[in-house]
């Protein structure tokens, strides 16, 4: 017997064994797995009696919200494509989106609403608007909103025995560095066995709690929207990160684990609120989005008392494909569990890895010689939309490949060393910005850093490091030049520091390094010399 694999099954199986247990805690709402079901199943008869077709394209704007969670449901239930939308794109950037997937509807939240009215001016293709809180207050906007449009839906469900596993599930742009962004392709099939692995990756359990403080637009929420209803476990929502109210959500509701981003773990182990609150529930910290370093596991470890590890991903592969625990076997004391936990990691069950050359030939495992990583899984995308090209080259081979450059070591741990296209060529020789970031990272008065390549008429260009302090610390130029030096051979040392108030981020925190480098190469982020591989 064949069952379709589809993310539809995880909220069915949840409903019948679990319908009376909190699925979702958002604000001062709290809902079961009954009434979250019920709520899709209105959500898919809004879509179909507002005309939605299958394979339409359905657009959420929306901060971290118990609405957008249920669209992760409610739209494939109406046989219908997700397109959760970055909440910090500019008008501009989402009508490009919207036109481009040929997006029919959009709701949106009342914060948006400024923005959302630019965009349909630009978005040709979008015929219906729904404003998910608060009273419609323009006449462009469907008469009634989210909840009164739900509690007069008739429900629907879909016979799972007639979807097709293959088809479209969700899409989701990427971030766009130097083009246009790509929407990325994930079917059912994609979002059922990704899944499926990251409970068997992080032991999701029935009674597990997580926090949501990776936006559910960016990367598949990094899979939490799926995993954690496959088995019933509870979502808490948190609208932004914002180190105080997460700290406060852990202690109320017992939070068993999250993931975050480097910045965001800076800010929490950085947090003057951080002892004020019980925090003895936490049992795991995943750090992804970019790259770690020992002493932030180290801190994080010790300042919030649970196992902290990094993990790897990308939107094309749904998106986990790696994390850094400790294989059995191995044993790593002090300051190499830290090393360890800090690495890229080896591949989570159903995710091949490997590290190649320029030739697509396998570079040694001998954690040095470095390569790009290629990847194929069950989750690994479709494709880009409309973009057979550009899907044909990611693709090649078989294997999605990922433009991260990276070693291999003997028990298969990667080390991720740079992207291409932030790696820096001064005279010829390749740098790793990751690697200088890491060095001044340790300094005691460095808050966050991000190094960058800035032209140079000798050596074509060099590094720069632009740093934020920590509150109240000091440090001068030189001060950190020598740090670093100590540290590593001079010539991948910064030729300068910057201190600046903050740096520009993504929505989910990560670093904007093309933001960065305007300043220095004419407002273009892509005029570098090209990445020579060794």
């Amino acid at each position: 017997m064949n069952i379709p694999l589809t993310p539809m099954r995880f909220l069915r199986y949840a409903e019948q064994q679990y319908p009376c247990k909190t699925a979702v805690v958002c604000g001062n709402e709290r809902l079961t797995y009954s009434q979250f079901a019920e709520r899709v199943s209105r959500l898919a008869g809004t879509l179909r009696q507002a005309g939605v077709q299958p394979g339409d394209r359905v657009a959420f704007l929306s901060m971290n919200c118990h609405r957008l969670l249920e669209a992760y449901y409610g739209v494939p239930e109406a046989g219908a494509v997700l397109l959760p939308l970055n909440v910090r794109l500019a008008p501009h950037e989402l009508a490009y989106i919207l036109n481009d997937a040929g997006a029919t509807v959009l709701f949106l939240e009342k914060q948006f609403l400024e923005v959302a009215d630019s965009v349909r001016q630009r978005a040709s293709a979008v015929q219906t608007f729904f404003l998910l809180d608060g009273q419609p207050p323009a006449n462009w906007l469907w008469p009634q909103n989210y909840e009164d449009v739900l509690a007069a839906a008739t429900p629907y469900r879909a016979d799972i025995m007639e979807c097709d596993e293959n088809s479209l599930a969700e899409l989701f742009y990427t971030s766009g560095t130097s083009a246009h962004p790509k929407g990325v392709m994930l079917t059912h099939r994609n979002i059922y066995l990704h899944a499926l692995n990251v409970c068997l990756t992080f032991h999701t359990k029935s009674d597990s709690v997580q926090l949501h403080t990776i936006p559910l637009f960016h990367a598949n929420g990094w899979g939490v929207a799926h995993s954690l209803t496959f088995m019933g476990a509870t979502h808490v929502m948190i609208q932004r990160f914002d180190p105080a109210e997460v700290l406060r959500l852990i202690e109320r509701e017992r939070v068993h684990s999250f993931s975050v981003v480097p910045a965001m773990a800076i800010a929490l182990v950085n947090s003057p609120e951080r002892q004020k609150y019980d925090l003895s529930s936490l049992q795991w910290i995943s750090i992804g989005g970019a790259a770690s370093s020992p002493g932030l596991v180290r801190e994080v470890e010790e300042k919030l008392g649970c196992t902290c590890f990094s993990g790897y991903g990308l939107t094309e592969t749904a998106p986990v494909l790696s994390i850094s625990l400790m294989k059995p076997g191995l044993h790593w004391e002090g300051e190499q569990r830290y090393a360890g936990q800090a690495m890229t990691g080896h591949a989570i069950p159903g995710v091949e890895i490997r590290v190649v050359d320029a030739h697509d030939k396998d570079v040694p495992h001998d954690g040095k010689t470095v390569g790009e990583i290629i990847t194929r899984s069950d989750g690994v995308m479709e494709g880009y939309w409309q973009q057979p090209q550009a899907t044909a080259e990611a693709l090649r081979g078989g294997w999605f490949h990922t433009g991260d450059m990276a070693t291999m070591n003997e028990e298969g741990y990667l080390l991720i060393i740079d992207r291409k296209k932030d790696i820096i060529v001064s005279g010829g020789e390749n740098i790793s910005s990751l690697e200088v970031e890491k060095a001044l990272a340790a300094h005691p008065s460095v808050y966050e850093v991000a190094v960058i390549p800035v032209p140079d008429h000798k050596w074509g260009e060099v590094p720069k490091a632009l740093v934020v302090l920590k509150p109240g610390a000091t440090a001068a130029e030189e001060e950190l030049l020598e740090f670093c030096r100590s540290q590593m051979a001079h010539y991948k040392a910064p030729r300068s520091v910057e201190f600046l108030p903050s740096l520009p981020k993504t929505g989910t925190g990560k670093i904007l390094k093309r933001e960065l480098r305007k300043k220095y190469w004419g407002g273009q982020t892509t005029i570098r010399p090209e990445f020579v591989r060794k």
